[in-house]
């Protein structure tokens, strides 16, 4: 007698499905920590741009902070800290970079400290610190 075998057998096709889903449960964790991973080298990246040109900014404005971060640091400044175009300092950068841990995008670059903004900034001190949980205080 002969049996005409075409195809796959229902057992077959649940061994591979169980497989593949074997397979994905292993690989998608590995991608969601390379996200925050990601995040975490952005915030620490723009974290030391900005502490470095609070620096630069502080040495060349007779030891005083920016009281607007921000804005004194992407425009020319004269020597007393006022936004000049003709200014003979800065711009220290080109923008002011955003929190990625801040999910509002409204709220990403302010730095006003308040909860739930990306950036909090004390002009005395010149502390510039990232706003958020789950950056492991930054």
């Amino acid at each position: 007698m002969y049996t005409d075998k075409r195809g796959f057998t229902l057992v077959e096709v649940l061994w591979v499905i169980m497989f593949l889903g074997l397979m994905a449960a292993i690989v998608v964790p590995r991608f969601a920590d390379a996200t925050g991973d990601a995040k975490m080298s952005n915030l620490t990246k723009n974290l030391q741009q900005v502490r470095a040109q609070l620096q630069l900014y502080r040495l060349q404005h007779n030891n005083t902070y920016p009281t607007d971060i921000a804005a004194q640091l992407t425009s020319k400044t004269d020597e007393d800290g006022t936004i000049n175009p003709a200014g003979a300092f800065g711009p220290y950068m080109k923008f002011f970079p955003d929190n990625r841990f801040i999910d509002d995008p409204a709220k990403s670059d302010a730095t006003g400290g308040a909860e739930g903004d990306g950036w909090s900034y004390n002009a005395a001190t010149g502390v510039f610190l990232a706003n958020s949980a789950g950056h492991g205080g930054l």
